[in-house]
């Protein structure tokens, strides 16, 4: 039976267009980027065949869900017109789901219509880096397409999101902004609903770790917390070493999120990732 969504019961599964993703256990979710300037050179993908290729090896090495992103969101990353980024995703969904028809597709982008479109194509889930916040046709698109939704939590845009990093109680604001956001989704009818509390938008590195410090706090939600830290700041900065080296330091934290009820990871590394979810199902569960 289905959990209920309530402060003292966690909701463990998704409706994902028909297939039906349990989340008792930690999930991976794979990123594919196709565009030219996403902050991880090795990440960017420059057309269809090439997304192919890497969905087929991300879901050779375990990935659940694979997360498909045709606008940087990046601190500072240039704006992309709506035409150019459903340009750049709707085509490479459209063929993964034809190579991979029982793959799980979410779409990364904070534009409904891009969103309405990428669904059309065979995307099963929309990942807002906005909640919301950047189209107010979002919100109730997601409820006309009864798809599972990811909530995360960010102020500002991706051009002016390092200036917005005050907060006079870090944690609980951003809960209490996901908790609004999420009432609000309920009301119409959304029922998955995934919260991230958004590591690297519009915080700053020692907020990412506050952040991961007290990531046990947003069970409060009973909603499934998904956690995107990798090869992120909070990783290669505070270490002082290149995005490339930043591996180790990604499956620390990591770890640290599992360990703190994360539910869902986002990764650029599948395979390195799954190992860890196995390494800490055997020690925990």
């Amino acid at each position: 039976m289905e959990a209920k969504d309530t402060l003292f019961s966690k909701k463990t599964t998704l409706n994902c267009r028909g297939k039906i993703l349990q989340l008792d256990t930690p999930k991976v979710m794979g990123i594919l980027n196709l565009t030219p300037d996403s902050f991880f050179a090795g990440s960017r993908l420059h057309s269809t065949d090439e997304a192919v290729r890497k969905a087929e090896a991300m879901l050779a090495a375990g990935a659940d869900i694979l997360d498909i992103g045709g606008y940087s969101s990046r601190p500072g990353a240039a704006d992309v017109p709506a035409q150019e980024e459903q340009a750049r995703i709707v085509p490479a969904i459209a063929a993964i789901v034809k190579a991979f028809p029982e793959a799980i597709l979410s779409v990364d982008t904070f534009r409904a219509g891009v969103a309405e479109a990428a669904i059309d194509a065979g995307a099963a889930i929309i990942n807002d880096i906005s909640a919301g916040q950047l189209d107010e046709a979002m919100y109730e698109t997601v409820a006309r397409l009864q798809v599972p939704y990811i909530l995360m939590h960010m102020r500002g845009t991706p051009q002016t999101m390092a200036s917005m990093t005050a907060y006079e109680d870090l944690v609980t604001e951003v809960l209490d902004e996901l908790q609004v956001q999420a009432a609000r989704l309920r009301q119409l009818g959304v029922k998955d609903i995934i919260v991230d509390p958004g590591f690297g938008f519009a915080k700053t590195v020692s907020q990412n770790f506050e952040l991961l410090q007290h990531l046990e706090a947003f069970r409060i939600l009973g909603l499934p917390v998904l956690v995107g830290v990798s090869r992120k700041s909070m990783a290669y900065k505070f270490l002082g070493i290149d995005q490339a080296d930043a591996l180790p330091g990604t499956i620390a934290l990591n770890t640290m999120a599992l360990m703190k009820g994360a539910a869902i990871l986002r990764v650029h590394d599948v395979k390195e990732t799954k190992q860890t979810i196995e390494l800490y199902k055997k020690t925990t569960l």
